[in-house]
């Protein structure tokens, strides 16, 4: 048997960097963790090269490795929730951006579909246990038969099957209750005028205006707090103080998009500053034409996304 030398490895490792990590993220929900696993995978299958030539199997040599890691990163974390009523109850939850989801195909040069990267699927799949959560994601979603999954996962097929059947059962039934104007393919455009609504009326600072996109039992999280407002009404006070340019300052957003839902980054002036600073990070489901969830995340991802690291003041 040959052994991957240092060119072949680095092909075949960039060939498959982008997909691992999204399937890393979907096994952990925290993108900095995905991207340390994919390191350590990939520096564990350097050092163990040797038992692999490089051959039609690479891609699920290269699964099953970055799987194991992330199972150790969840056993040292020991971390499960214990029940999912909203994503606030998955603190550890990070937003993938979708300008790295589309250098991520996957299998047979799939798009990214977002049933398996929206923020309530990942919230879900964290309830599983980590073998379960592995065995669906080859299963269904990166579409390995039933003894290619076990052999990986180093599972008994049977084992692996009823693995399998109580993930799906979980899933299903935390899922039924999708709630939501929901398209796998996407963003659509009605998506992209609820966000636009969203967006002037944030950088106009205009509560009344802000509340009359969002639905009368609007949900907000902000992970890593565990809280979360429910309601308009709950809601009102808290946009108000958000909008307040006494408190805050001056705001502007620049639209993107996350885990194949629209998203917007909200940079914040402060009161004598020349620019604009990034502030936090806002994903949006919408439902019944109106905005149904925000989850609000803070700005540390936000050069993940390509975005700029502040804007001038009088870039409004």
């Amino acid at each position: 048997m040959d052994v991957l030398d240092e060119a072949r490895f680095t092909e075949l490792s960039e060939r498959h960097r982008h997909e691992l990590q999204v399937h890393s993220y979907r096994m952990l929900g925290n993108f900095e963790q995905a991207e340390d696993a994919v390191q350590e995978a990939l520096l564990r299958a350097w050092k163990g090269r040797a038992s692999f030539d490089g051959g039609p199997a690479a891609r699920a040599w290269l699964y099953r490795i970055v799987t194991t890691t992330c199972f150790d990163i969840l056993r040292a974390a020991q971390r499960r929730p214990e029940q999912i009523q909203s994503i606030a109850d998955v603190p550890w939850i990070q937003p993938y951006p979708d300008v790295l989801l589309d250098a991520a195909a996957e299998p047979e040069g799939a798009a990214i579909r977002r049933e398996t990267v929206e923020l309530a699927y990942l919230a879900v799949i964290q309830l599983l246990p980590a073998r379960q959560r592995a065995v669906l994601l080859l299963r269904d979603v990166q579409g390995y038969s039933g003894a290619e999954t076990a052999q990986m996962l180093g599972m008994s097929v049977p084992a692996m099957a009823s693995a399998l059947q109580r993930a799906r059962a979980t899933l299903e039934v935390k899922t039924a209750a999708r709630d939501g104007d929901w398209s796998p393919d996407g963003i659509t455009d009605a998506d992209r005028a609820l966000l636009a609504a969203f967006v002037d009326a944030h950088q106009r600072q205009d509560p009344d205006a802000g509340l009359a996109v969002i639905r009368e039992d609007i949900r907000l999280a902000m992970p890593p707090d565990p809280g979360l407002f429910t309601g308009k009404d709950a809601l009102a006070g808290f946009m108000a103080r958000a909008y307040d340019r006494s408190i805050f300052g001056d705001w502007k957003l620049l639209p993107t998009a996350a885990n194949r839902m629209p998203a917007a980054a909200s940079y914040l002036r402060r009161a004598g500053s020349d620019r604009f600073v990034p502030f936090k990070l806002d994903v949006f489901r919408a439902g019944s034409g109106l905005i149904a969830e925000i989850t609000t995340f803070d700005a540390s991802l936000i050069d993940r996304f390509g975005l700029p690291p502040f804007l001038p003041a009088d870039d409004r």
